[in-house]
This record gives C-alpha cells, structure tokens and sequence, in this order.
C-alpha cells in the first residue's frame, strides 16, 4: 500500500521512516517534508500542510490508503475532518477533539470537569484581571497563551514581575496573536516531568513506552525553552505503578471523558506529566506524536508501524510490541540562536553509521545539490540504542565530536537526569 505523512519535521520524518520498514508498504509520500528525508527513501510532495484541498486530491490520485497527520497546527484547522468528509481515512483527531491542544483552557476544564489531577489554574483575557491573580498568587507560577504557539508560549516565571511582563506579552502586546488572546495562569509544579504517548480511538488506548524530553536550550536546563533538544525512553527510574496511576487516572477517563462531550478520539494522545509528592499531574496535552519524543519512541517499536495503524482505524485490535530491554537516546542540533534568531544554509554532516539514526528536521539541498544545509532552527537528531542511558550517550556524543558543527549546537546532558 501506499501512505501519506502530512507534516516536514523530524517527527515526521520518524514517522514515515518506520512505516516504510513495513513489508506491506511500497511507498511514503511526506507532504511537504524536507530534503534530508529522501536519504532513506521517502518521497516528497510540494503541497503545504494547510491545502487541505490539494493532500486530498493527491491522496486520491495516487491511491493512499491513509494518512497520518504530524504537526498540531494541521490538526486545529481541521484536517482530519476534511479528509474524512471526502471519504479518505486519516489518523489523528478531529478539529474538535484536538482542542485538547490547541486551548489550554479547554483542556483545564476537560481536566476538572473529570477529575484529573492537574495544576489549580484560572483563564483571563483582560490584562489587569491577569495581573492582579498573579499578584495574589506570588511567584513561582506560569502563564501559558491559551492557543498554539510552536511550543514556545509557555512562561514558567521566577519571579511576580516576570509573570506580569509576560501576561502583558500576550495580553496586551500580542505576542503570540489570537493565540495569546486569552491565557491560562496556574500554579507552579514541582517534580520530575515525562511524557506518556497513547495510541487512541474511542475508549480504547494503547500505551507507548515513557519518556523524558529536554525543553531548554542549554545544558543543566537553562535558557529558552524550545521544541525539545532531545530525549531518551523509556525513563529508567520511573516506578510501573507511576505509569498504571497515570493511566487509570489521566488516560483513560480523559478519553472517556471526550466521548461524554460528544467529541470521540482518534489519534496518537500526549500527555506531559509530572510526579509531584501527590502522584503524577498533567502539565499539558497534545493531540500528537511530540517532537522529538516520536524519534527515540519508534524505533523501539518491532511490531508491524502501518499495521498497527490501519487496525486502529479500522477498531480492530492491534499487536503492537517493543524493545523490551535498553534505552534509545536522542540529540537535537539546532542552528546557533535558536530558538531565537539564527542563520540558515550551514553545511551538514555526513549520515552517520548503522547504529545511528539520522532524522532530519530542517534541512535542504544546495541549488547544486551537492550538499544539505540547514534549513530550520532544530536541523537534525542522532538517536541509538543501547544497553544503558550511558552507553547511549557515549556513542551519540563520540559521533558528535567527529562531527563538524560550526553555526549549529547541542546539549551536552541528554539522558544525564536517569543517571
């Protein structure tokens, strides 16, 4: 069969990898995708994520027989919807059932309203209202723009004058646009975070093996916040019953929650988690795949990836397995300044060796085409897997420094948390 992979990121470009190891798959279009994906065989497709009118009439054309939806923002505009109306088959949310991502304060009250253990929080859209709760409340705390905002809109402020400044942002400078039209402001969590995936549909789920991403920038998690700089699975130190408390107390009335709203889900399910003293509460949802949790995710998994797909949208029960042994690790190389300004068109390294995984994120062939460059701000991740988290580090970072990476970065401690 032939399959289609909506989205250009490195995220998409695990996914597509690992459905084109399928023996039932001859080909994987990614629509737009990015250069370094044709490396192993994927084939490009110059049609944007938001020309939903164009996917799905090349999905037509050439006889795909479903799509699988990557980035959140194709998935806010109802893209799912779109191509089900035409009678093609989709994997991920409705426009509807997505708005667990794309409002922050649905996603709140979706929480309370069903009891999942979360962060107290309150919703504000006048600056003044905003300004005076968190000055009641004190510091730390954290203002979130309500909408999207390409990972970026979240403020975890030290200070009141910090969550003041960034209310105001939002508020009333229009950082973020419609999507910072309206913020949620919650309170502060302490403990160790991690990321719990779900296949979904309906009440049914299936849970993928944990991880644990690294937001900013820099090592020992200072500076910005970004897409993620890299991560590991599963996460080592984290207790089963952890794992089985989330589940039975986040997963699964979440989904079953969304079918009393009349909004049934279909889709690969994120939750951020993070163990407090009082057990695991939700930081956010996302209604995909995470960037760049689904690289070091996938290929853990050694059951049949487009199999298992296309018996979850047809309700069939799937036989999904994993490495049951070792961890997969991952580093980001971004473009220097990132997530901030930075420069394009730095000369990439080589692929690496078979055990090293090369996913592209942002990159694009010379007009010669005799080199890739960078074309983005996150560039490329090294992932492997190996016996510990150490063992994984060593071979990932001994790549690395054979590598030359002028005009590009990366964190020096992916993993080092589990050690």
């Amino acid at each position: 069969m032939k399959l289609l992979v909506v989205g250009s990121g490195g995220r998409e470009h695990a996914i597509a990898k690992k459905l084109l190891e399928s023996p039932q798959v001859e080909q994987v279009f990614v629509a737009p995708g990015n250069d370094g994906m044709t490396l192993d065989g994927l084939d490009l497709v110059n049609i944007g994520i938001s020309e939903h009118s164009k996917l799905i009439d090349f999905a037509k054309s050439h006889a795909v027989a479903w799509t699988f939806i990557g980035p959140d923002d194709a998935l806010a505009a109802g893209i799912v919807d779109d191509f089900e109306a035409a009678g093609l088959k989709a994997f991920g949310p409705s426009r509807l059932a997505a708005e667990l991502e794309w409002s922050k304060d649905f996603a709140k009250s979706i929480m309370k309203k069903y009891n999942v253990p979360t962060a107290r929080y309150e919703t504000f859209s006048d600056f003044a209202a905003a300004k005076a709760y968190i000055e009641k409340e004190g510091a730390p705390i954290v203002v979130k723009a309500d909408g999207l905002a390409l990972g970026k809109g979240v403020v975890v402020a030290e200070t009141v004058e910090e969550a003041v400044a960034a209310a105001q942002d939002m508020l009333l400078d229009n950082k973020f646009g419609d999507s910072g039209a309206r913020v949620v402001i919650e309170e502060f969590l302490s403990g160790e975070e991690f990321s719990l995936f779900a296949f979904a549909n309906g009440e049914r789920y299936y849970i993928l093996p944990t991880a644990q991403d690294h937001k900013r920038a820099y090592d020992g998690d200072k500076g910005p916040n970004t897409g993620g700089m890299g991560a590991y699975a599963p996460v080592p130190h984290l207790a089963a019953e952890v794992v089985e408390t989330s589940i039975q107390t986040i997963i699964k009335p979440v989904l079953e929650g969304m079918i009393a709203e009349g909004r049934p889900y279909l889709g690969v399910l994120y939750a951020g988690l993070i163990l407090t003293a009082d057990g695991p509460k939700v930081i956010e949802f996302n209604s995909r795949f995470g960037d760049p949790e689904t690289q070091i995710i996938l290929p853990r998994l050694t059951s049949d990836f487009a199999q298992n797909i296309t018996d979850i949208l047809a309700g069939k029960e799937p036989k999904i397995t994993w490495l049951d042994a070792g961890v997969t690790l991952g580093v980001v190389v971004a473009s220097e300044g990132y997530p901030l300004a930075y420069e394009k068109g730095v000369k990439l390294p080589a692929k690496t060796e078979e055990d090293i995984i090369t996913y592209y994120a942002g990159a694009q062939f010379a007009e010669n085409g005799s080199a890739l460059l960078s074309n983005g701000g996150r560039v490329y991740m090294l992932v492997t897997t190996a016996d510990s988290v150490r063992a994984a580090q060593e071979r990932i970072y001994d790549q690395l420094e054979k590598q030359d990476t002028a005009g590009l970065f990366y964190r020096t401690d992916i993993g080092s948390k589990a050690l």
